[in-house]
């Protein structure tokens, strides 16, 4: 198969975008509506579209460092990699790989590196996509683990708690706790960049407004659980939707002085019943490992609504000289 691999263009975006609503492993980070929202300048975009003819078979969100002759799956945003049409065969895979490397060798690049969706992501599990970059030269640059709740099946959700999770969360409904779907992230934001400052001296990874624009973007994909104590919000989490599978709860924080009320266990009780409800299957935390280091805190916080590690895996190809 003799395939066609073209950079994306604006006027590509709406036909992207149908593209990954119907892929079969596409999220919402891959969507141009998303990665648009990034002002110009930020990245240097270089995003490819793989076609057959007028078939078109996958997308690459991507971006060129042009010092180094690096093509990275798109750092603005969680995950990248191919997108691919549902039911990707195993050949199909190969023919895309290597249509992506001898693009890379035809504008010179160094490097390409990719990190790939958890494998929850996927409509029906598939690996052919990874395989076919591991036998064409790809290695693994990191390894990360995800955090993920299996949200199927029939046990009641706070059968999947520890008991000091099933405890805390029962604690913070007898103490009055309240729990509200919004779309105002004012008064969470405010918690969060204190609690990042105060904990790990870092900032956000969007900006208020960012948050906001990504919210009018994306009205039916992003919605704020906060819970509060008389009308005092003291706790929340920013939960995207990220494809018809999976939720993601990309922004988690509360207020130090109300811990004792436990609103985060509640929030996550709420989230999880919310996403069965809603047909989701699996929520994903995010990854609790840094560059593959373990944060023991994070995990046993996690391991504590019943989460289970999945690899997010970052790979790269380098070419040689």
């Amino acid at each position: 198969m003799s395939l066609d691999v073209l950079n994306y263009q604006e006027h590509h975006s709406r036909v992207w975008d149908q593209f990954v609503d119907k892929s079969g492993n596409g999220t919402i980070f891959h969507t141009r509506r998303f990665l648009n929202y990034h002002p110009g300048g930020r990245f240097q975009d270089h995003s490819l579209i793989f076609q057959n003819g007028s078939t078109l078979l996958a997308v690459i969100p991507a971006a060129l460092t042009e010092e180094e002759k690096c093509l990275h799956s798109h750092p603005g945003a969680s995950y990248g990699g191919f997108v691919c049409r549902r039911n990707l065969s195993l050949q199909d895979a190969f023919h895309l790989t290597e249509a992506l490397l001898d693009y890379g060798r035809t504008v010179k690049l160094k490097t390409i590196r990719m990190t790939l969706p958890p494998a929850i992501y996927h409509e029906q599990i598939n690996n052919h996509a990874e395989f076919a970059l591991i036998r064409r030269g790809f290695r693994y640059q990191k390894r990360e683990l995800s955090s993920v709740v299996f949200l199927g099946g029939e046990n009641f959700i706070l059968d999947g708690f520890k008991p000091e999770a099933r405890t805390a969360t029962r604690r913070a409904v007898k103490t009055g706790v309240q729990i509200k779907i919004t779309h105002n992230f004012d008064a969470f934001y405010s918690i969060l960049q204190n609690n990042l400052a105060m904990r790990h001296q870092v900032t956000p990874t969007h900006t208020l407004e960012e948050l906001k624009k990504l919210y009018r973007l994306f009205p039916r994909r992003i919605m704020q659980f906060e819970s509060s104590i008389h009308d005092r919000i003291i706790a929340g989490v920013t939960l995207f939707i990220c494809n018809r599978k999976v939720i993601l709860a990309f922004y988690i924080s509360h207020d130090t002085d109300y811990q004792r009320y436990r609103p985060v266990n509640l929030i996550f009780y709420e989230i999880m019943k919310w996403g069965r409800e809603h047909g989701y299957r699996f929520l994903d935390f995010g990854i609790f490992t840094v560059n593959g280091n373990p944060n023991w805190g994070l995990a046993k916080f996690k391991e504590s609504f019943g989460a289970r590690g999945v690899f997010r895996d970052t790979l790269i190809y380098e070419y040689g000289d």
